[in-house]
């Protein structure tokens, strides 16, 4: 069965390259859903036009607002514009949906008083455990990056292929587990050269590659140094846009 996988934002927190955050958008057999959903996602979703109203899930890696701020657009507009009449699935890790209401009152401050009129659920997805999101099988490990955000990294399962997906992370002991045997292997690679805490980065990947037992291999969350070094890199790496079929 087919599987698409669209990075709808391939990008760092702060734009480099004019790119979108984090937003990784898989279409499969009976459900469409999104790994990570940043600030700018909305944005990026309509110059693709795709409609976020066909979303059924979303799945948080951890809750920095590049790769959760756009969720409190998503509701605001699903209720008032777009809307909204089929369910929708949020999950991510520890204290997900109390923290969601802290982001979305920052940054839509008065959404609390709109009631949607269409199903939410909101799950808070257990290390080392898998949990179905409808037809999807999410296991998710512990990542090291800032722990305020109650980072992990991400393996899911649909349709038959699997997708693992770093999130924001350095170099861990689960890498390989995570990786062994998935279709797309997604790593973060934020600068080339230069080592940066709490982050994958280049030297991290080529360490590591002939360690890792993936089908397929792209870099994304490209910051300015990566960026400008794409020349050197022979690793694929994401863009805006890029579709993948496994």
């Amino acid at each position: 069965m087919s599987v698409s996988v669209t990075f709808v934002g391939s990008g760092d927190s702060f734009g480099s390259g004019g790119r979108f955050n984090t937003c990784i958008l898989v279409d499969a057999p009976r459900i469409r859903f999104c790994i990570d959903f940043g600030a700018s996602s909305l944005i990026a979703l309509e110059r693709l036009g795709i409609p976020h109203n066909t979303i059924d899930a979303i799945l948080l890696t951890h809750l920095h607002g590049d790769h959760c701020g756009g969720i409190p657009f998503l509701l605001v507009d699903a209720m008032l514009a777009a809307k909204r009449d089929r369910p929708l699935t949020i999950a991510g890790p520890r204290d997900t949906s109390e923290r969601l209401k802290t982001v979305a009152a920052a940054m839509m401050p008065g959404m609390d008083v709109m009631v949607p009129k269409f199903p939410i659920t909101y799950l808070d997805l257990p290390i080392f455990r898998t949990s179905d999101v409808g037809p999807v099988r999410v296991t998710t490990f512990p990542a090291i990056h800032t722990q305020a955000t109650n980072p992990t990294s991400m393996r899911v399962e649909v349709a038959d292929k699997v997708i693992a997906y770093t999130g924001d992370s350095e170099w861990t002991e689960h890498m390989l587990a995570l990786a062994d045997g998935a279709d797309l292997f997604i790593a973060e690679c934020y600068f080339f050269r230069k080592p940066v805490r709490f982050h994958l980065n280049y030297p991290d990947i080529t360490t590591h590659k002939s360690e890792i037992r993936a089908k397929r291999i792209v870099l994304t969350h490209l910051g300015h140094e990566m960026l400008a070094n794409l020349h050197n890199v022979p690793e694929e790496c994401a863009h805006d846009g890029l579709v993948i079929q496994l």
